[in-house]
């Protein structure tokens, strides 16, 4: 186990990503990538690492198109028409809402004050808030992107972060005002409220309003998951029992039950404190809750490729190589997820792990014609 955590390592420091991996029996190896028994992730038809979509989790085909119009010409009307014809009490709203912020502080981040024949980045979010500000979804948008920014650019405690983050608040009380059944506006809210350190009572406010809206909302239990973990304002035991609530009331088809996954990975040990940490009983129920969920999950789920991209981290940590693979071929392509997205390369950080779990499968006796698509 610690070899193989050791590769690992030093595959993401020297940025050796993919093929030279050697499938043994006996074991993992690092080989040359020419080496005729070296394992290639691109014999299962995995992209190429450059390829990968670090934007969201999974498709979306509209958002897609949409952001290409949007940032291309900078007009935000089809934005806008988006989000007005997307369900707004389910997940994909929230995502939608997250992507068009993402893309809007990820081009202020490049072009804070414009380029040559170009404004300031994010100019089409300003646009239309400026020209539509009874637009709820252009409302929702500027908060959730006033949050990106703070969590990004400032550091938490600090006057900056907090005038921002009251500023994110002004604006979901806005849009809360322009879309009164949508729970959006209160999801972002939660990250105000971790930020700002509402008391918990103050937070029980919000999540109630996001309850009676949409109770078994995935996003947002993961956001409030992140209120209640020792990092921010709970503890440990308080956000094990927020997932574990949330996934025994979880209606039949939810990703709820993968909730206690998601409160074990934001508590991870230091690896080299605990010794076969990936085996012990908490994590083989929370991947198994995970497992139950994914392939009970409804078809379609915008949210299923979050836990599908989090099982990968898990199974290939737990050595279980043909597990992580059926996951693997069913997100491949996009990696705008946990835990990937919290590494400053997040294709980088999804390859090495795919690369691991190709290698791993090999060394087992697995081969591309073995592997159920």
């Amino acid at each position: 186990m610690e070899i193989l955590w050791f590769l690992m390592a030093s595959l993401m420091l020297a940025a050796v990503l993919t093929p030279f991996l050697r499938r043994r029996r006996s074991g993992i190896q690092l080989v040359s990538p020419d080496a005729p028994d070296a394992a290639d992730p691109a014999d299962y038809g995995f992209m190429r690492e450059e390829l990968l979509d670090i934007r969201m989790p999974g498709p979306d085909e509209d958002l897609i198109d949409v952001l290409d119009v949007v940032q291309g010409t900078q007009e935000w009307r089809a934005a806008s028409q988006l989000l007005a014809g997307t369900e707004a009490g389910g997940e994909r709203r929230w995502q939608r809402v997250q992507a068009f912020a993402g893309a809007a502080s990820l081009e202020l981040s490049r072009r804070p004050g414009g380029t040559a024949g170009a404004g300031a980045g994010g100019q089409w979010l300003r646009s239309w808030r400026a020209e539509a500000p009874k637009d709820a979804g252009g409302a929702a948008v500027q908060a959730e992107f006033l949050v990106q920014q703070a969590f990004r650019t400032a550091t938490a405690g600090t006057d900056e972060f907090r005038i921002i983050l009251e500023e994110a608040r002004e604006a979901c009380g806005q849009a809360a005002l322009l879309a009164p059944g949508d729970p959006v506006p209160y999801i972002i809210e939660l990250s105000i409220a971790r930020g700002l350190g509402y008391p918990q009572a103050d937070f029980e406010q919000v999540w109630l309003k996001i309850l009676d809206r949409a109770p078994a909302h995935m996003g947002a239990h993961l956001s409030a998951l992140h209120y209640w973990c020792e990092k921010w304002h709970g503890s440990r035991a308080q956000a094990y029992s927020f997932a574990e609530a949330a996934a025994a009331r979880a209606p039949q088809g939810s990703l709820l039950s993968s909730l206690p996954l998601f409160a074990v990975y934001e508590h991870l040990p230091e690896i080299a404190l605990v010794n076969d940490f990936y085996g012990t009983e908490v994590v083989r129920k929370a991947i198994e809750g995970a497992l139950f969920a994914a392939h009970s999950a409804r078809p379609g789920d915008p949210m299923l490729a979050h836990v599908r991209h989090l099982l990968v981290f898990f199974l290939v940590r737990s050595e279980r190589w043909g597990e992580a693979m059926n996951q693997l071929v069913r997100v491949d392509g996009h990696v705008g997820a946990l835990p990937w997205t919290l590494s400053r390369e997040p294709a980088a950080e999804y390859a090495v792990y795919r690369a691991l779990a190709v290698a791993g499968y090999e060394a087992n006796g697995g081969t591309p014609a073995t592997l159920s698509h």
